[in-house]
């Protein structure tokens, strides 16, 4: 069947920095509340003063994002088959974000665009359908992923129990398939719109969330999904490179590495700086991988993801990039 391989990884954030005090002076909450219960000093949100009012939205991140992962590729851009955005907050229902992604970076009109919406599994289950799709393709032919989100429009910034733990960013991956690679993947739904739900942008519904009944499903399905991926691809939890989960919370994380008995440094987290990032903070977490040195050519990792849906799914990937 053939692995999915990284070729290219790109990011993008908003310019400004909102951090825990800042919260602080209209909410009844300190840093300190915060940062004991999730592990985020601070995130990133869209359009936080008047002088930022336009030029920062969920359709702009994607396209930053998308084209410094094909910047980083090196490729043809004809050779790009497929474009998927993962996203719950697109910036219009139509067209999707995928397509205006595709325009603004001179895509061929024969790469198929199209949104995904998973929420937090979005850029997981994205890579699934990639893998899937590429298959089809034939040899040098490639996929761009992206996971956009501009979350900061449907949280309810008099909850502090939600407002504090999202941030707005995006990141994306291109990739293809590789003929000498393992490949293993995971992808799970469990109908449920009372846990975890939002009326979407447009809607005056904002993001709610019970957060205990969230964080007992999380720890459940991360441990299910590295289970199932070790199981496939063969590839034991010892000696796999990574494993990069959604950053939604550090004691989520934090547990999980203690269920598995696996070393903290194995584990990447980023979300002290950029809160959840729903479907952008996994490609985001591999992006600052690379950039820091901790992504090197060759090594493979597990990605997990699980979100509203419910939603959960794991992938086995190769980077291959430079």
């Amino acid at each position: 069947m053939g692995g999915l391989s990284i070729v290219g990884l790109g990011k993008a954030l908003p310019i400004k920095t909102f951090s825990n005090d800042d919260f602080s002076e209209f909410l009844d909450t300190s840093d300190e509340w915060i940062s004991t219960r999730t592990g985020i000093k601070e995130r990133r949100l869209c359009n936080l003063e008047d002088r930022y009012k336009g030029e920062e939205d969920q359709l702009g991140l994607a396209v930053a994002a998308a084209r410094e992962a094909l910047e980083d590729s090196e490729i043809d851009l004809n050779k790009i088959d497929i474009c998927i955005v993962a996203t719950a907050t697109p910036k219009n229902a139509f067209p999707a974000t995928a397509c205006m992604v595709a325009k603004e970076l001179g895509l061929s009109e024969n790469c198929m665009s199209f949104d995904l919406s998973a929420a937090c599994s979005g850029f997981i289950y994205s890579l699934n359908v990639a893998h899937d799709m590429l298959l089809t393709k034939g040899k040098d032919r490639y996929a761009l992923v992206v996971g956009a989100e501009e979350f900061s429009k449907i949280l309810d910034f008099k909850d502090r129990s939600t407002c504090v733990l999202f941030g707005d960013g995006a990141g994306a991956a291109v990739v293809k398939i590789d003929e000498t690679k393992a490949y293993a993947s995971a992808s799970h739904t469990r109908g449920d719109d009372i846990c975890l739900i939002s009326g979407g942008v447009a809607s005056t519904r904002k993001l709610s969330m019970e957060g205990n009944t969230v964080y007992r499903f999380a720890i459940g399905a991360i441990e299910q999904l590295l289970k199932e991926l070790v199981e496939e691809s063969k590839i034991s939890l010892e000696e796999i490179g990574h494993i990069v989960c959604h950053q939604a919370n550090k004691r989520i994380i934090n547990h999980v590495i203690r269920s598995t008995k696996q070393p903290e440094e194995k584990f990447f987290m980023n979300l002290e700086h950029y809160g959840n990032t729903s479907a952008a903070s996994v490609p985001i977490a591999l992006k600052e991988m690379q950039e820091k040195g901790k992504l090197k050519t060759g090594d493979d990792a597990y990605l997990v993801g699980f979100g509203a849906g419910l939603t959960w799914g794991g992938i086995l990937v190769n980077y291959s990039g430079k």
